[in-house]
Parts: C-alpha cells; sequence; structure tokens
C-alpha cells in the first residue's frame, strides 16, 4: 500500500518552462536557440544542479561565451529574470494537502541549484514537505540511479509504498526502473487519474475521497 508520494519541483509543483520563457522574452527562434544552449541547455546548467559550480562561477562562464556569440545584454537578462518562471501551481499544492490530509508523506527529489533551492524554501508550501533531497546535495542529477537510492536512505521510505511524479519521462522511468512507481506528470488532471489507478482516489475539485488502508 502506497504510503509516500515524491514531488518534483520544477514542471510540478512550480512552472519551469525554459523553452517558452526564452520565446516570449526574445521572439527570434534563433537567438532563442542559442540562449537556451549557453543556459538551460547546457552542461554547464547541469553542473550547477548537481553542486560542482558555484553560481557566480556558473554566470561567469555564460556571460564568456554569450560575449563571444555577441549575446551578453540577451545572456544577462535570462540570468537576471529567470527565477520569474517558477510560479507556484496551485492545484499541485492543494492536492498536496488533500493527500496530507488523509495521511500521506509528502516529499521532493528535485535537480535544482542551491540558489533555486533556497529560494523555493520560502514558499508558503515548503513546509507541506515531510523531508526531500536536491540533486546539489549529493552532486549526482536525476536520471542517474545513485540520487533515487540517495533519496530513498535519507528519508527512510520502502521502494514498493513510494510513488514518484516528474514531468521528464526519463526520471520516472528510472524511478520505476528501480521498484518506486513512477508517474509522468503530463497535467494536473492526468495526474488524479494516475493517482487514482494506483489507489489513491482524489477529485480534482472539492474534498478528498477517504481511501482504505
Amino acid at each position: 500500500m502506497y504510503k509516500n508520494i515524491v514531488f518534483d519541483l520544477g514542471g510540478v509543483v512550480v512552472d519551469f518552462d525554459p523553452r517558452g520563457f526564452l520565446l516570449e522574452r526574445f521572439c527570434n527562434k534563433s537567438t532563442e536557440n542559442k540562449l537556451y544552449g549557453l543556459t538551460f541547455g547546457s552542461p554547464l546548467w547541469q553542473q550547477l544542479d548537481a553542486g560542482t559550480v558555484t553560481q557566480d562561477e556558473a554566470e561567469r562562464q555564460v556571460m564568456e561565451l554569450a560575449r563571444s556569440q555577441g549575446l551578453a545584454f540577451e545572456a544577462q537578462a535570462v540570468l537576471d529574470d529567470w527565477p520569474q518562471m517558477l510560479r507556484t501551481r496551485h492545484q499541485t499544492v492543494e492536492l498536496m494537502k488533500r493527500l496530507k490530509k488523509l495521511g500521506y508523506n509528502i516529499f521532493y527529489l528535485s535537480n535544482i541549484s542551491s540558489s533555486t533551492l533556497d529560494l523555493l524554501q520560502q514558499r508558503d508550501f515548503w513546509p507541506l514537505f515531510d523531508g526531500g533531497l536536491a540533486s546539489c546535495e549529493v552532486h549526482i542529477n536525476k536520471p542517474d540511479p545513485r540520487i533515487f537510492e540517495a533519496f530513498m536512505r535519507r528519508c527512510g521510505l520502502a521502494y514498493d509504498s513510494t510513488i514518484f511524479v516528474d514531468d521528464n519521462k526519463v526520471n520516472a522511468q528510472a524511478a520505476f526502473d528501480l521498484g518506486i512507481t513512477g508517474i509522468h506528470y503530463k497535467g494536473h488532471s492526468s495526474f488524479v487519474k494516475a493517482l487514482g489507478a494506483c489507489g489513491i482516489h482524489v477529485r480534482e475539485h472539492g474534498k478528498a475521497q477517504p481511501h482504505t488502508r
């Protein structure tokens, strides 16, 4: 019987759509692709999430590359403004509250830099979590199996009583391969249906339905 539900942060609990963010600001496909390659889609961004490079060093390297491509102004705007896209997904938060009331334990497991983690820890929803793990803390990113194993050890969870939800299908599959039930998050309604398929019946609106443990 499931007892624990583990949430990815970006794309599930808060918005994270880098392509949409760049499109909204630059409206130029070539510029968007170059900036994505310099920032969100770069190995450097992965290193930042893994905590193997500091924020200052990552930004310095991004700006150095951006200047060489004539994109210094645009890159600086991305670095300054991108956290604005991390808007709280209130439907997810309300669902988390209902799940907590039903007795489920709520955790997070996310690829995230230390500075972004600090930012999200100030949000009103943060106390809902019973624990979690960020990639920057262990220097490992999803979908590496080691981060799932480190998370399960830290939180003392049983694999067969845990659900993991992520908007990245590869990450959800990685959890599944380890014996954790993985849900690929494709939107709120489909997530509610997926929980229902796991025996966790929560209405999209109104009071959560009781279940039998």
